[in-house]
């Protein structure tokens, strides 16, 4: 089976978010080898996809520990490295995604409103006493926001904590001065990640948070991780647009 790394929401390598891309001819092996890949690769996410029709595809994302039902960024670099439009057919539903220009794709999530919710004191500790402004729970992870972006740039979690909470991740998050940007840094100890460098799917979460604060239909996102990241999020309906670069960093061939 061929390979790829590609590194997602990021115009230079060794940059933004890294992903593995497995193309899979016939059926999926079996669950217990894709995750041991995975480990092996021990990227946040590595895709495993095989075709199921005329530019449809069945696409997989296991951590280096779990599957988990919806990625972002190797859902990009999976798009980046099909080219072209495709659609996926994954746990978390239906999703398509087209290469909009050179090093470009867009892609068409579901979005993930949120409940307000109650910090908790565990939350709050191992957030080490960063101020919480707001926090509310999506399908998947839990939304924090704090009072500024150095404060987002200058945390120090215990992920150790976080990973104890019923989430499969937190994001923290704020408005950086501008009338549509925003930062974030999210941290999926829960699955096997402790901070991904630039993550795509919690902008289905981050971005319905600050279209209602910052009364706007598009957004400028940037993860403040050592890494870094940028995207683009605008609302189209019950859906979210997530536009993003990619470089294919690496290829080859899977022989175990």
């Amino acid at each position: 089976m061929r390979f790829f790394v590609v590194d997602a929401f990021t115009g230079n390598a060794f940059s933004g978010n890294p992903a593995s891309v497995v193309l899979v001819d016939g059926d999926f092996p079996a669950d217990g080898w894709l995750q041991a890949v995975a480990a092996e690769f021990r990227h946040a996410e590595t895709a495993f996809v095989r075709p199921c029709g005329e530019r449809v595809w069945d696409l997989r994302w296991f951590t280096p520990i779990v599957e988990i039902d919806l990625c972002g960024h190797a859902t990009l670099a999976t798009a980046h490295v099909l080219g072209g439009e495709n659609t996926f057919r994954t746990r978390g539903g239906v999703l398509r995604a087209r290469t909009s220009s050179p090093g470009w794709v867009e892609l068409d999530f579901p979005a993930d409103p949120t409940e307000p919710v109650e910090p908790s004191a565990e939350l709050r500790a191992a957030l080490g006493g960063t101020e919480v402004v707001a926090a509310g729970r999506g399908r998947y992870d839990l939304l924090v926001q704090v009072a500024s972006a150095e404060q987002v740039r200058e945390l120090r979690p215990d992920t150790e904590v976080l990973g104890r909470l019923p989430y499969r991740g937190v994001l923290v998050t704020a408005a950086d001065g501008s009338a549509n940007g925003v930062v974030s840094r999210c941290f999926y100890p829960a699955v096997g990640t402790p901070e991904d460098p630039a993550a795509g799917s919690a902008h289905c979460t981050i971005g319905g948070w600050w279209f209602e604060r910052l009364g706007v239909e598009e957004l400028a996102a940037r993860q403040l991780s050592a890494r870094g990241g940028a995207l683009r999020v605008a609302r189209r309906g019950d859906r979210i647009r997530l536009s993003g670069q990619a470089v294919t960093v690496m290829r080859g061939e899977l022989v175990g």
